[in-house]
């Protein structure tokens, strides 16, 4: 790289730090830290949730598999997504906004206790909190590649670099630093991604190459499904992706509680829709015409940061690797908040009580702590990415598969079709799926399909049958479905387009 490609690079980091350091000011107190005191505007927050949701991983193992198998990955990728997404902003944004407005909750997980019970909290507090260790340390490995690539930085170096900038504005700032990182990195990476569809277009002949392409490359590469990624994958992708990017992903979660009113929570989500629908197109076009540009790759998870140092002039490269850092940043910034809000509100004060006692001061200082051991435990973990089945496996196999036994109890426990399901249903529901999981990746060594369904539908079914079979009807159960599913004043937009306070 050159002297003005770090540059970019340089600068970027340094924006970050310094939007990590203005938000130091907005931060009083453990739900500012976490919920941004509900303060947070409908473009904001759907921004955030979108770029909080992808990482380096689309720049690494999608394009990857777009050099290979071409427009599938858009469809089980993100189109899968931006349908989950869209289903959220009618099922859940709100519900998600009311536990901070009228039950006062701070951490995703919060509710459980009262919902459930507390060993139902801390099963999914735990088991949760395991799987984003391992899953942001798969998106510090990603980014690690391209920098090797790019620079021949050394994967650990690369490790160090990204995840200490992101340390500092996350532990910081809290959830305001990661929402408004989240927005300059948009506009970054936005840059970035039109500069190199520009670049891309002029090799392949002119405008005229968004239509002409699809001839030049392999058959196979225009079908949304394949052998291996089926419609099944598809399908259940959908309902995946419904439940992981609505909550089961904690960072999402807080978007939506972050927001001022329902009605806004509900705007940011579907912003957050569409921009999944639409946006991955433009960044992903350059991945789906690699093998004509780039072709004979060895290793096809280098694609895109080959095409970058191949085709883009000095500067510009630092451009676009600044824009792929934005994604990954966005996404552990706001996983690091996340698991900090569950680890500080509802696992400590269950092991020490004194933690319930905490004062502000005591609870944000608690809070910044975990925030810096989480980040650095994932940062350990990710110089052993590639022993633990590489990028790909763990984000597509671990994450899509494990995510359902975890996110079923804590997002179907809102709706009130579901309260007969109580805290035996959740734990057995919970205990099924990772036992599916287990069974059919290490035992059977299932396909794709299985792997990936067979947790969630077994959860699933465990979940809903158990309340049929053996229900619990819990007061409070009844009290927290009515209270956050219940419309009111905060949901009728006024004349200028904000929510009449409840």
């Amino acid at each position: 790289m050159h002297v003005l490609d770090w540059t970019m690079v340089s600068l970027y980091f340094a924006l970050m730090v310094g939007i990590g350091w203005w938000s130091h000011r907005r931060i009083h107190d453990v739900k500012d830290f976490f919920t941004a005191g509900g303060k947070m505007p409908w473009w904001l927050a759907g921004i955030s949730h979108h770029m909080s949701g992808y990482s380096a991983v689309l720049f690494v193992a999608y394009a990857g598999v777009a050099y290979t198998d071409g427009i599938t990955v858009y469809f089980w990728g993100f189109a899968s997504i931006g349908i989950g997404v869209g289903i959220g902003s009618w099922l859940f944004a709100a519900r998600w906004n009311r536990l901070r407005s009228k039950l006062g909750v701070a951490s995703p997980l919060e509710y459980l206790a009262k919902r459930y019970n507390v060993p139902t909290q801390q099963a999914l507090a735990w088991s949760g909190s395991l799987l984003k260790i391992f899953d942001i340390a798969a998106k510090w490995y990603a980014v690690a590649t391209l920098l090797f690539v790019f620079a021949g930085v050394p994967y650990v170096w690369g490790i160090v670099i990204t995840g200490t900038v992101t340390l500092i504005y996350c532990t910081v700032g809290g959830l305001w630093a990661d929402a408004l990182t989240d927005f300059g990195q948009f506009v970054i990476q936005a840059l970035a991604a039109v500069v190199m569809l520009w670049v891309v277009l002029d090799k392949l002949g002119g405008i005229s190459g968004l239509w002409t392409l699809w001839g030049q490359l392999p058959p196979s590469h225009l079908n949304p499904t394949t052998s291996k990624f089926t419609t099944v994958v598809l399908l259940v992708y959908v309902l995946v992706k419904t439940l992981e990017y609505n909550g089961g992903m904690w960072n999402l979660a807080q978007r939506y509680m972050a927001a001022p009113n329902t009605y806004e929570a509900r705007r940011g989500a579907r912003l957050s829709s569409a921009l999944y629908l639409l946006w991955p197109l433009v960044m992903m076009f350059p991945m789906f015409a690699a093998p004509l540009l780039v072709p004979g790759l060895q290793d096809p998870n280098t694609s895109y940061a080959v095409m970058t140092t191949t085709f883009l002039p000095a500067g510009l490269i630092g451009l676009v690797l600044a824009g792929i850092f934005s994604h990954t940043m966005a996404m552990v910034s706001s996983d690091a908040n996340a698991i900090s809000a569950v680890i500080t509100r509802d696992m400590i004060p269950v092991l020490v009580k004194r933690a319930r006692q905490w004062t502000d001061e005591q609870g944000l200082a608690a809070a910044r702590i975990t925030t810096v051991v989480f980040v650095v435990l994932t940062m350990l973990v990710a110089t052993q990415a590639q022993n633990l089945g590489g990028v790909l496996t763990i984000v597509v196999q671990w994450v899509a598969a494990l995510m359902g036994p975890i996110s079923i109890p804590l997002l179907l426990g809102m709706l009130p079709w579901f309260r007969r399901s109580g805290s035996r249903a959740a734990l057995a529901s919970w205990a099924a799926g990772l036992l599916a999981y287990a069974l059919a990746y290490y035992v059977f060594n299932a396909t794709l399909a299985v792997t990936v369904s067979a947790p969630i539908l077994i959860s699933l079914a465990v979940f809903v049958g158990l309340g049929w079979i053996a229900p619990e009807r819990r007061p409070s159960t009844d009290e927290i479905i009515d209270v956050i599913g219940r419309e009111d004043a905060d949901d009728v937009p006024t004349k200028d387009g904000s929510a009449v306070p409840a």
